[in-house]
């Protein structure tokens, strides 16, 4: 057991679009990371997505609507839904999925990361 000072950590994470695991939970990974710009779109086959805002904002692009996100602010992307995350300026998230789900979901891209540093 240990504790995880959670902004903090974020000091230890060097560029954004990289997420690291901070914590697993049962079968879920407790993920942090920072973002910067647009994503990719993409969706997840079969798992939910938790993101919430530790610091700055960010907007989540749905095919069909913008969900502006605050710092504070959660959202939970339904599996099987496209979506991308767009950050103007630097935005520190935490999110919830299940272990080993690829950060790009059903594409690989340039931004796609394997084997995820634990903090």
């Amino acid at each position: 057991m240990k504790k995880l000072n959670i902004p903090a950590a974020f000091d230890r994470i060097p560029e954004p679009w990289s997420p690291h695991i901070a914590a697993r939970v049962n079968n879920q990974e407790v993920r942090l990371a920072k973002i910067h710009g647009g994503f990719d779109w993409h969706h997840h086959d079969g798992v939910d997505e938790l993101f919430f805002v530790v610091k700055g904002r960010f907007t989540m692009r749905f095919r069909d609507a913008d969900v502006a996100m605050e710092e504070g602010d959660m959202i939970v992307v339904p599996a099987n839904v496209d979506h991308m995350p767009v950050a103007e300026d630097e935005c520190w998230v935490m999110m919830v999925e299940n272990a080993g789900t690829r950060n790009t979901g059903d594409k690989v891209t340039d931004k796609t990361k394997a084997d995820l540093p634990v903090l």
